[in-house]
């Protein structure tokens, strides 16, 4: 992971080693802003590079940071700081494909604008600025630190995100595992990180277009490209990553109707969450790097309930049909101080 031109590529056991040298062991996580919790993930672009590099190596881009669980603090900040330093180059965009450039979406987009039309009679709520969003999910992951994927059981996730306009350094509260930590400011941001992508605030939401045409071109522009995947699905993913956040309705009714416009994407029967929960499916599969990921829909009031993703095809380290992260969305609101839950409690 130190390199993309060397042509002998290290065993993964190498690989830690080396970050372990590198790195002491943190006070706290430095996690970019929620990548999962739906989250963009610098390491899976980073393993997607490497792919695409060094195609004789097995992929090991796949679950986004939040959802790793290492056996230790080190091992999941070394990873996470790998990647993260060395994906600064990919934030230039793509040319922007014409909009509605897809043409077999009909039945596709016919469910999409059933709940496009929910989100968007959603009541919006009132958000201030020194306020924090809030989520709690259920999280299930493959572990790839053997070099095999090994399903891990499911964790209880919660997160509290500033909403903050301007860069903030600290941007909110984890608690995974039993505890609680820091989430600090994505690596590099010095002066704190901006809202955006990778800290979507309930007013940088607000800005988004809500034009679906306008709002996937401005998609297609400001996804990084990321080597190794299908820009089409990066578009998508980076949607997914929207997705179960308390926003603006319209913004809401936007992205679903933007994401009917995406070639490739298509109805799912049978998606279920990480609950085993059945619900409409909205789903995508990426050929390039062999993973189909799946959104999950309540059938009564088209809210969203989590997603699931999952290998294609035989790997080095899984075979296809391996589940490689799943999530379900319990809750989601918005609340006065990070710690607390939205009954108030503490956690």
């Amino acid at each position: 992971m130190n390199g993309r031109t060397t042509s002998a590529c290290p065993e993964p056991s190498d690989e830690r080693d080396e970050i372990a040298r590198l790195l002491t062991a943190p006070a706290d996580w430095d996690l970019p802003s929620e990548q999962y919790l739906h989250h963009k993930d610098l390491l899976m672009r980073q393993i997607d590079r490497d792919q695409a590099a060094t195609p004789a190596r097995p992929p090991r881009r796949l679950l986004r940071p939040v959802l790793l669980a290492p056996v230790t603090a080190l091992a999941l900040a070394g990873l996470l700081t790998a990647g993260i330093a060395l994906n600064d180059g990919d934030r230039e965009p793509s040319a922007v494909p014409p909009s509605g450039a897809a043409t077999d979406m009909r039945p596709v987009a016919a469910l999409l604008r059933q709940i496009s039309d929910a989100a968007g009679r959603r009541e919006a709520p009132t958000v201030r600025d020194d306020q924090f969003s809030y989520s709690a999910t259920k999280v299930r992951a493959a572990d790839l630190s053997s070099g095999k994927a090994v399903v891990g059981p499911l964790e209880d996730h919660e997160v509290w995100l500033s909403q903050e306009p301007g860069p903030v350094k600290k941007l909110g509260l984890i608690r995974s595992g039993g505890e609680t930590f820091p989430l600090n400011a994505e690596l590099g941001d010095t002066d704190g990180t901006p809202a955006g992508f990778s800290r979507p605030t309930y007013q940088w939401l607000s800005s988004l277009p809500t034009d679906p045409d306008q709002l996937l071109d401005h998609l297609y522009a400001k996804t990084p490209r990321i080597e190794g995947r299908e820009r089409d699905q990066a578009v998508f993913e980076q949607i997914g990553d929207l997705l179960g956040r308390v926003m603006p309705p319209r913004t809401a009714a936007a992205l679903y109707r933007a994401a009917a416009k995406i070639p490739g994407v298509t109805e799912a029967p049978g998606a279920e969450d990480a609950l085993g929960r059945r619900g409409l499916g909205i789903a995508r599969s990426d050929e390039q790097n062999g993973v189909y990921t799946e959104w999950v829909f309540d059938r009564q009031d088209f809210s969203y309930l989590g997603h699931r993703s999952r290998l294609t095809k035989d790997t080095s380290y899984a075979k296809a049909g391996t589940l490689l992260d799943s999530s379900a969305l319990l809750r989601s609101a918005i609340v006065d101080k990070a710690g607390r839950r939205p009954d108030g409690t503490k956690n």
